[in-house]
Order: structure tokens, then C-alpha cells, then sequence
């Protein structure tokens, strides 16, 4: 008898291509993602990967099964939401995919009252820094920053984040202009663009300090490292003061849902309590 679960860990590890990322997606170590592999091979007397040092690498029967697997995977999620979207009383666990300063500050303040309206509904809420696939099901809603471009996603802008640049009063006091240093976060999109905006102005001065996480990035600038892109929900914490800007900068957000849970009564009213959320964004 398979185990569906092996078959779920070699169908991550197939599409991420190392034992590293498929742990990092299934928050686990990649030894666990190693000893699935291994059972799964075990179980069906075949060998899938080449063991080389530092790297696994799909064998030919390895990427056979990797092409069947990823099609039963499809079918899978394909059934997973229709079983949500069919589902008509508001009950069960919503999974939601957001920037993890913006689930912080923008929707933890007001889930009390959510759940004070809803207490038979469960929120799964991941702060995530990279954006999770919604054809997978590894969300069932995502706010994002910026439309999707997929066909099979439907998302509906929700209002404008307004961003600046960032520092501590203290700094912008005790330094020069041409000696301003900044705080760089690895992220992509409207955030990243911000900050190579920022750069720029910097006479494309590399950044004094690099972290992986936003909130690093708020920290520091709280810290009087520098300065920093912050969207204005957040850089107007902290003790910290916006730069005059002639080029004020803004992200869209965006909801997002698959298609398939578009008519899912429990799917809209997470949107519905999300949209309230945002609605000082409006424009």
C-alpha cells in the first residue's frame, strides 16, 4: 500500500528541485523529506533519486512518477475546493495568505470581533514574505500586493497602500544627507521597486544593512540604522518620521482567490470581514 503522504513529499521535492526548499515548503527539516523519499522508494521497489553529495537528482523512473504524481496532485486540490466551495454552512478552517506586517497590523487588531460574529469558523492565517499557490491549496485567499497575472485566479483590488521613506528624528538630526545610509529587505514586487527608487536617490549607494523579514527592516530603522521604505501603517510607529518626497509612492492590494471558491458562502465571509479590514484604503 502507497503512503499518500510519501507521495505528497516526493511530489514537493520534484517541483522545488531540492531537499532544502521542499523542507522549507513543508516546514520540516530535509531529513524528514529525505526519509519519505526513501519509504516511498522502499515501498515500491524502485529508485527514484540519485543520491550525490549535497544534492538529490530525479533517476528517469523518478521523473515518470514525478509527472503522475503532480497530475493526481491536481485532481486532489481540484477536489479540495470543490468540496469548500460546495460546503454551505459557515463552519471549517479558511486558510489566508498575506505579508506578515500586513496581517500584524491590519487584520489581528480586529479578529476578536470576527470571531466574535463567527465563533464556529477557524482562520489559518500565514504571514508569508513570498507569495503560496492558491492552485495548490496551500491557501485558500491571498492579499497581495499587485494583480495576479494567472487565469485561474480571481482578485479584486481593495484599496492603495500608501509607502514613504522612514527614519528616527534622531538620525536625520546627527547626519548628513550625503551621508545617509539605508536598510534593505529581500523582497520583490511593488516593495522592491520602492526600494531600488530609494537607491537610486542614494547615488545608488549599496544598503548598510540587508535583512530577510520586513519587520528586521522596521526594527532597525526604529533603531536609528537608517532609512527605510515602510509602508505609512507601519513607519508612522516606532518614533519614526516620513521624508518629504516629490514622488509619492502607493501598492495596490489585492484579494485573490482561485475561481473554483469563488461561490463558497464560507470563503466570502472571511472576504467580507477582510474587505472591512482594508477599507481605510479605499480609493
Amino acid at each position: 500500500m502507497i503512503d499518500w503522504e510519501n507521495l505528497h513529499y516526493f511530489s514537493v521535492f520534484s517541483e522545488e528541485k531540492s531537499l532544502s526548499a521542499a523542507a522549507r515548503k513543508l516546514r520540516v527539516d530535509h531529513a524528514t523529506v529525505a526519509r519519505r523519499i526513501a519509504q516511498l522508494e522502499q515501498s515500491l521497489k524502485l529508485k527514484l533519486v540519485d543520491r550525490r553529495p549535497r544534492t538529490y537528482v530525479l533517476t528517469s523512473e523518478g521523473e515518470q512518477l514525478a509527472q503522475v504524481v503532480a497530475r493526481m496532485m491536481e485532481e486532489t486540490f481540484s477536489i479540495e475546493r470543490l468540496a469548500l466551495a460546495g460546503q454551505q454552512e459557515v463552519t471549517g478552517t479558511v486558510s489566508i495568505s498575506m505579508p506578515p506586517l500586513t496581517a500584524a497590523h491590519l487584520i489581528m487588531p480586529h479578529l476578536g470581533k470576527f470571531y466574535r460574529h463567527y465563533p464556529q469558523l477557524k482562520l489559518r492565517v500565514l504571514g508569508d514574505v513570498h507569495y503560496v499557490s492558491l492552485q495548490h491549496r496551500e491557501a485558500d485567499i491571498a492579499v497581495r500586493f499587485g494583480r495576479p497575472k494567472d487565469e485561474y485566479l480571481v482578485a479584486r483590488k481593495v484599496g492603495e497602500i500608501p509607502f514613504g521613506i522612514y527614519a528616527t528624528p534622531s538620525y536625520l538630526a546627527s547626519t548628513n544627507q550625503e551621508n545617509y545610509e539605508w536598510i534593505s529587505v529581500e523582497v520583490g514586487g511593488v516593495h522592491g521597486q520602492k526600494q531600488q527608487k530609494l537607491k537610486e536617490k542614494l547615488n545608488n549607494k549599496d544598503p548598510l544593512m540587508v535583512t530577510n523579514h520586513p519587520e528586521l527592516q522596521w526594527r532597525a530603522a526604529c533603531g536609528g540604522v537608517g532609512l527605510a521604505v515602510l509602508p505609512d501603517f507601519l513607519g508612522q510607529q516606532g518614533n519614526l518620521i516620513k521624508l518629504p518626497d516629490n514622488d509619492p509612492m502607493s501598492a495596490e492590494i489585492w484579494l485573490v482567490i482561485h475561481e473554483d471558491l469563488r461561490s463558497s458562502p464560507v470563503v466570502r465571509v472571511v472576504m467580507d470581514f477582510l474587505l472591512n479590514c482594508f477599507e481605510p484604503f479605499r480609493v
